[in-house]
């Protein structure tokens, strides 16, 4: 091998060609640049062992290029409980279509489970993508929980679908409504994936990740449908096996998505990582990163209140939060933000203008932090305490930005779903 490297290089000088050796992870690569402008590429030398050149070209086929170091903390965890979730997914749809053509009076074999589950996702299954189309907005603030909600509906669907022979003269409402729910489980996971998928982008590199997180999905659905297909032969061949496994796989769908969702540092703003943010802000004066609250997130009762970051609740209608005689009063308050501030003896309700943004909801989520620090009472704050509370937050805040920037964080903008909002 060396010596064809020799001749190589010495044929390489006599044409007067430029040329150079790159030497990584064991692999010698000879590159030359010939007259014509153009740039050639020849493996010299490859010590690899056979495993490690099978495992490298597992990632680069269904990982980012560049990982581990292009991607950030948690895709990995990501990845393999994306794969459990899929795998268990496949398994269960080939099941619960055998169930459906049992209880329409067929009797399939496993290969024709297979094959018909692609045509049962037409019917109810659009109403459901319908409905389900106006809910985007509350999506992009709680992907998280959105994501959860979109498997438990699919596994609701796919529950309905392996109890159909139980009932088989109820087919066609068992079918509808199994189908009405997976068709809004498609929408919401659907919907929730570029949120998910765009924190994990470390270098821009969001389609690279989109099509390996996809190529991933189908390599293991494919693998849980041959599952599916042997299950059906099976032990799933009755009904009393099929009651037995269907749950088991449902269980493992929908613990595999909750453990993905943990795994994703996502970087918006919406209420409860905000509150969370400015509660650990007050309490230490240290800011957290993406990767650090995402373990401590509620993916299911999203909108807890914080009592270190003020017990503020957001997104209230305004004509709820505030009566006409005291509106103007609270405007001038803090006549040249963006958000009004109510006191209640249980929260702190904070109504944002419409073009607020996620600077603007900070600003407004400090001050009432402060302000449940420096009176601890149910009654309404003085202006004394008021205006202390706003000169603190003005006193900090441009270091917390830059601070929440530097971990990561995207100030421009604050998602709070389907949250009201105000014009002055």
């Amino acid at each position: 091998m060396k010596k064809e490297m020799k001749k190589e290089q010495e044929r390489a000088v006599a044409q007067g060609a430029v040329f150079w050796i790159e030497t990584s992870d064991s692999v010698s690569r000879h590159y030359q640049f010939h007259s014509n402008g153009d740039l050639s590429m020849k493996v010299v030398d490859d010590s690899r062992t056979v495993v490690h050149r099978v495992v490298e070209s597992f990632l680069n086929k269904f990982f980012p290029s560049g990982y581990p170091y292009s991607v950030n903390e948690g895709y990995l965890r990501y990845t393999q409980f994306r794969a459990l979730q899929h795998f268990s997914s496949a398994a269960l749809s080939v099941l619960s279509t055998q169930s459906l053509l049992f209880a329409a009076g067929l009797r399939p074999t496993p290969a024709q489970a297979t094959a018909v589950s692609w045509v049962l996702k037409d019917g109810m299954q659009h109403v459901g993508k319908l409905i389900c189309s106006n809910l985007g907005a509350r999506m992009d603030s709680e992907p998280k929980l959105w994501r959860i909600l979109a498997d438990a509906l699919y596994d609701l669907g796919t529950g309905l679908e392996v109890l159909s022979p139980l009932c088989p003269h109820l087919f066609l409402e068992m079918a509808g409504l199994g189908n009405f729910a997976k068709g809004m489980a498609v929408v919401a996971a659907r919907a929730t994936r570029l949120p998910i998928y765009s924190s994990f982008a470390k270098e821009g590199n969001l389609s690279d990740l989109f099509a390996k997180g996809e190529a991933i999905s189908t390599l293991f659905n494919v693998v849980g449908m041959g599952a599916g297909i042997q299950l059906a032969s099976t032990i799933c061949s009755s009904m009393q096996g099929k009651m037995i496994a269907g749950p088991l796989l449902s269980v493992i769908h929908v613990y595999s998505v909750i453990e993905e969702m943990r795994a994703a540092p996502v970087n918006t703003l919406n209420p409860q990582r905000t509150a969370m943010i400015v509660a650990d802000f007050i309490k230490t004066g240290k800011i957290s990163s993406p990767a650090d609250l995402r373990y401590q997130e509620d993916l299911i009762f999203t909108g807890r209140l914080i009592e270190d970051a003020g017990n503020v609740k957001v997104g209230r209608d305004l004509h709820k939060v505030v009566k006409p005689s005291k509106l103007c009063k609270l405007k001038g308050v803090f006549p040249e933000e963006k958000f009004l501030l109510c006191h209640g003896k249980k929260w702190t309700d904070m109504v944002l203008e419409h073009d607020a943004t996620g600077e603007d909801a900070l600003r407004g989520w400090l001050v009432a932090a402060y302000v449940a620090n420096l009176e601890k009472t149910d009654h309404e704050p003085s202006m004394t305490v008021l205006q202390e509370a706003y000169d603190k937050m003005n006193s900090v805040f441009s270091t917390f930005v830059s601070k929440l920037q530097a971990k990561g964080w995207h100030t421009d903008c604050f998602l709070d779903g389907t949250g009201s909002r105000f014009a002055w």
